[in-house]
C-alpha cells in the first residue's frame, strides 16, 4: 500500500515503514506528524484517486530529526563589469518515518 501526499508544496510517494525527507516542518523530534492532505491512496485492490485530496485519508509519521542537506554554491556573474557574488546554501529539512497510512 502506497500514498501520494501534498506537503510544503510538493509532493511525495511514501509507504509504511519509509524514511522521507520533508522541507523543514515545525515539529519537535519525537512527535507525531499527521498528513491530510492525501492525493491519492493505492492497495492491491484499488486506487482512490482525490478532487483534490482524497477524503477521510490521512498519513500519519514520526519525526526522526531535522538538520541541513549538502550545501550548494550560488554564483552570480555579469561579464565584462567585475561583478562578481559567492553565495552559499544549505536547505533545512525534516526527516521523518511514515509508520500508517489510514484510509477511512
Amino acid at each position: 500500500m502506497y500514498a501520494i501526499i501534498e506537503s510544503c508544496g510538493k509532493q511525495y510517494k511514501v509507504a509504511e515503514g519509509d524514511v522521507v525527507f520533508f522541507e523543514k516542518l515545525d515539529v519537535e523530534e519525537g512527535k507525531k506528524v499527521t498528513f491530510d492532505n492525501v492525493v491519492l491512496v493505492s492497495d492491491e485492490k484499488d486506487v482512490k484517486v482525490g478532487a483534490p485530496y482524497v477524503k477521510s485519508a490521512s498519513v500519519e509519521g514520526t519525526v526522526v530529526s531535522h538538520g541541513k542537506g549538502k550545501k550548494i554554491i550560488v554564483y552570480k556573474y555579469k561579464p565584462k563589469k567585475n561583478y562578481r557574488r559567492t553565495q552559499g546554501h544549505r536547505q533545512p529539512y525534516t526527516k521523518v518515518e511514515i509508520k500508517s497510512i489510514k484510509v477511512g
